[in-house]
């Protein structure tokens, strides 16, 4: 780091949590246009996947680079850099007159998004100690989760409003002034942070890690549709040489003493470890609950897009309180503890909302989902929240940038290929209950419910090893 650190002050952390929303309310805003998406550009239901999916996909494999360079050539730099190339491609997404263009402009979106996230979470760890390092820690973790539901309230309203006939493009155009303000602030506001000794990037890690995910993503997206020919099922399999192939050079990388994209020491970590297992556990399912729940409510139900949003009211009212008081659960309690807890709510509320299709099926409305995703957000907010203390709490300042390109990559990962993964466990319902989206989506809530009860269970098996303390202010910074 130079030796001129100085704290962000509020302006400057108000202008980073705002870039952070940027990024990730565009994760989520895309679902609430799907109906309007597919009526304008005669979508499929795979190439509507695809448009959630491509997104998250070259988000997370772009992140660990977008880190490196920021460790390198300086992190407000590349929060700058990543701000107006995530402007330019919320412009060309409005613009798009087919899905190719949409689905290339998503891409250049999400290579955007990955240049200003990890900038965000490293300055933070680098330029505050103690109470405040606690308290932004903990609005990036909450601010995150918010904007993701703010992305379908918000996109719902500015879909429907179709100010100016522009419909679906209007979710995307929004973007383009507050990129402008954000850049315009930036530089007076944001302080300048790096390491002292750059390092080397690593393009092989880079494109395997592009690869695996492309070998992932593409076959969970068009199985379905494909029939799940040999080309799908040899990518697949590829997955696994491709994975020994990136270990075998991280190894490699750092036993030269160079710097490999996903660091084998890190991983040693437990608390590394196990926010990669809350990532993919809990992250994919986040993301395909919104797609399956959107996709249900629009096409199933009939919802317009506003109707839609305001069905995710209840969830995010909920996740903005428990977010706010979650620093101070934390405070009082194991961070292990709130995690269990919040497991605990959400796999209540998914068993809830399973019994509210049972009962309302497809006269559903806002109302009736309600108290079930109320449930939902109050125990994604603590999850959350324990994710980002869990990740981050045994990473040195000189680590800050690989630790978080670890986690934010296994998490935009999860959460890219939550849509395709989910979305065809939807559509397969689908198929087998002859289009009877109240069971089809029961079906889904379902496996979501075991793999919370499955991460629950590994938090208990985990916690003493772990042996994450309660968080004091003092001991923040340990």
């Amino acid at each position: 780091m130079n030796t001129s650190v100085v704290s962000p002050g509020r302006a400057g952390l108000i202008l980073l949590l705002t870039g952070q929303m940027l990024p990730l309310i565009d994760t989520s805003i895309t679902n609430v246009a799907l109906d309007s998406i597919t009526h304008s550009l005669h979508a499929t239901a795979t190439e509507l996947e695809l448009i959630v999916a491509l997104y998250g996909v070259a988000f997370a494999v772009f992140l660990a680079l977008g880190s490196k360079l920021g460790d390198n050539l300086g992190r407000r730099r590349l929060f700058m850099a990543g701000v107006a190339i995530f402007g330019v491609a919320s412009l060309l997404c409005g613009m798009s007159g087919s899905v190719e263009q949409l689905l290339g402009a998503r891409i250049v979106q999400g290579a955007g998004a990955a240049l200003i996230m990890p900038q965000i979470l490293a300055t933070l760890h680098v330029t505050l100690k103690g109470t405040a390092h606690a308290k932004a820690i903990s609005l990036f973790g909450g601010i995150g989760g918010i904007a993701f539901i703010v992305g379908q309230m918000g996109g719902g309203w500015l879909v429907s409003a179709d100010i100016a006939g522009l419909g679906w493009r209007n979710a995307f155009f929004i973007n383009v002034p507050i990129c402008l303000v954000v850049l315009a602030l930036s530089r007076r506001y944001v302080p300048e942070t790096r390491r002292d000794t750059p390092s080397r990037i690593d393009w092989l890690g880079t494109a395997l890690l592009a690869v695996i995910l492309c070998c992932l993503l593409f076959p969970m997206a068009l199985g379905p549709q494909w029939h799940w020919s040999w080309p799908l099922k040899a990518a697949l399999i590829a997955i696994i040489p491709l994975a020994l192939l990136m270990a075998a050079n991280a190894r490699k990388k750092e036993r030269a003493g160079a710097h490999p994209l996903i660091p084998p020491r890190l991983l040693q970590l437990h608390s590394i470890r196990f926010g990669v297992l809350i990532a993919v556990l809990f992250f994919s399912a986040w993301s395909g609950f919104m797609f399956c729940m959107a996709l249900t409510m629009q096409t199933g139900l009939g919802m317009a897009p506003w109707q839609s949003g305001n069905s995710f009211i209840a969830l995010g009212v909920t996740y903005f309180i428990s977010a706010w008081f979650a620093p101070r659960l934390i405070a009082r309690y194991s961070t292990s503890h709130i995690l269990l807890i919040g497991l605990a709510i959400q796999i209540i509320g998914l068993l809830a909302l399973i019994a509210t299709f049972r009962v309302w099926g497809m006269d559903n409305t806002a109302l009736t989902l309600a108290p079930a995703t109320g449930l939902v957000g109050y125990g994604q907010a603590l999850i959350v929240n324990s994710f980002y203390r869990i990740g981050m709490r045994d990473i040195q300042p000189d680590d800050a940038g690989a630790a978080s390109a670890i986690l934010s990559t296994l998490q935009q990962a999860a959460l890219g290929l939550g849509p395709a993964i989910f979305g065809a466990i939807l559509l397969h319902a689908l198929q087998s209950h002859h289009g009877d989206y109240a069971r089809a989506i029961d079906v889904f809530l379902l496996v979501e419910t075991v793999m919370m009860i499955g991460l629950a269970l590994a938090t208990l098996r985990m916690r003493h090893r772990l042996c994450i303390p309660v968080v004091k202010p003092s001991h923040v910074t340990k």
